[in-house]
């Protein structure tokens, strides 16, 4: 029971900032010059038509009337409809988002499996051929910036070897196949970065945790030496844990250039739209989202280290 209410306390303290973070991003989104009002209807514009459209809408309200409609409308589901373009904002995010999900998705699981290995190999033998060839690589994915990989990859792969498309995006329903062939250089420049993050971060953890007091009187107990590392990887996940959550939240942010560089249609050319426009409601739900996703990912952090390590639970 009092585990529940420690879980509760942190998801009622996740909604909190949100909603903080959610008001402080309205304010700045409408403390602008101009108006929407102005924006949509022109610079010829009366005084008397940009008011009738601020009625019309409820921009003539208050911020915090707005602000409570717009998280009426959130509740729901909804974000409201573009004053430039009309269309619903849910919808434009909701075609969006699929294909920024995919890439994310993809590379999130090729720097966790690859840079949880890598720095596990690494712990295990230090020292050795695995170690050094990791600080190598790890030196190097740190160094190199994401889209300067992604011109390279698109010049290997695309242009010279002819394996990969060198851009674009294909749908899971066009088949597995196809649509991997175009995730698989977003993705793949995406989690070099994270790989690397993951793997130095694994090897640390788990050599600090092999070195402590309780591993070694496993050992002098006799259990095996499989035991003893599965053991003691388990305890050493916990900051693993949170900086894999960490960097899914970046991932998305980094998705963005890295959506450019290939061209696929995901959220940053629905951002990039909404910024070229000034359309406050969709640059507002975009931004929102991404927020949301790094408050969720935290938030499954902590609950997976809380069954993790039992030290969470009995202080919880």
């Amino acid at each position: 029971m009092v585990l529940v209410r420690a879980v509760a306390g942190r998801v009622l303290a996740s909604l909190g900032t949100l909603l903080i973070v959610g008001l402080a991003l309205f304010v700045l989104t409408r403390s602008g010059p101009s108006s929407p009002a102005r924006i949509v209807l022109g610079v010829d514009a009366t005084v008397e038509q940009i008011r009738d459209f601020e009625r019309v809408n409820g921009l003539d309200r208050s911020l915090l009337a707005q602000y409570g409609d717009w998280l009426a409308q959130v509740a729901r589901g909804e974000f409201g409809r573009s004053f430039v373009t009309g269309r619903d904002v849910a919808a434009e995010i909701v075609n969006a988002l699929p294909v920024t999900l995919s890439i994310v998705l993809t590379a999130f699981a090729i720097a966790v499996v690859f840079g949880g290995a890598l720095g596990t190999a690494a712990a295990l033998r230090p020292g050795g051929v695995v170690d050094r060839l990791s600080r190598f690589g790890t030196v190097i994915g740190l160094s190199i910036p994401a889209f300067w990989l992604s011109i390279l990859m698109i010049r290997v792969f695309a242009v010279d070897l002819r394996w990969l498309p060198p851009g674009g995006y294909a749908p899971l329903s066009a088949g597995l196949v196809t649509h991997l062939q175009f995730v698989a250089m977003p993705a793949l420049s995406l989690a070099v970065y994270y790989v690397a993050v993951l793997a130095r971060m694994t090897q640390a953890s788990l050599q600090e945790t092999l070195r402590s007091d309780h591993v070694r009187t496993a050992r002098a107990m006799g259990l095996p030496r499989r035991k003893v590392v599965v053991y003691a990887l388990v305890n050493a996940l916990p900051p693993v844990v949170n900086l894999a959550a960490l960097s899914f939240g970046y991932m998305f942010g980094w998705a963005l250039i890295i959506e450019q560089v290939f061209n696929v249609p995901g959220l940053s050319r629905a951002l990039l739209n909404a910024i070229s426009q000034r359309d406050f409601l969709l640059l507002q739900g975009i931004v929102f989202l991404f927020t949301a996703v790094f408050i969720l990912a935290n938030l499954s952090a902590d609950l997976v280290n809380r069954l993790l390590d039992p030290r969470q639970r009995t202080a919880a």
